[in-house]
């Protein structure tokens, strides 16, 4: 099913110059790249995308974090993209990522994990919706679409 999502390459990927090579690995899984912006994240908006973790120990890190220097915030676009983005970026923990992952191969921490990648097709579609108005969602024909999907 085709699907959005919404991934976030984190502060401490921006600063270690890691996104390009992180939205490349996505780009070439087969995914479409519908939306893009680079920004700091205000408090406030911090506080709505981890509004579930409210509450519990490592929240107030989670918000620092995320404010702490700029993130890309990125929306994807593909079959089945939320289990696409999840399977490439790997598990939360770092040490537990397979091998081949963005973070199995990059990261090292938890705290670190260099990217946020929504978890569920709902999460996504919520996500999308904090992070970009509709009118920055830019929907278009890829041409090589057929080449990677035989539904097309």
């Amino acid at each position: 099913m085709r699907e959005r999502t919404l991934i976030l390459v984190k502060p401490e990927a921006v600063q270690r110059g890691l996104a390009g090579r992180i939205l490349a690995r996505l780009e070439a899984r087969g995914l479409k790249l519908i939306a893009l912006k680079f920004l700091s994240v205000p408090l406030p908006m911090a506080q709505r995308h981890y509004a579930v973790h409210e509450g519990k120990p490592f929240y107030d890190g989670l918000i620092t974090s995320i404010t702490s220097s700029p993130v890309v915030a990125v929306v994807f676009e593909g079959r089945d993209a939320v289990a696409v983005v999840r399977a490439t970026v790997g598990a939360t923990d770092p040490v537990a990522a397979a091998p081949g992952t963005i973070r199995g191969d990059w990261a090292l921490e938890i705290g670190r994990n260099l990217v946020h990648a929504s978890d569920s097709r709902e999460t996504g579609e919520s996500e999308v919706a904090l992070w970009f108005q509709p009118e920055e969602l830019v929907p278009w024909e890829r041409d090589t679409d057929r080449w990677i999907s035989e539904n097309q």
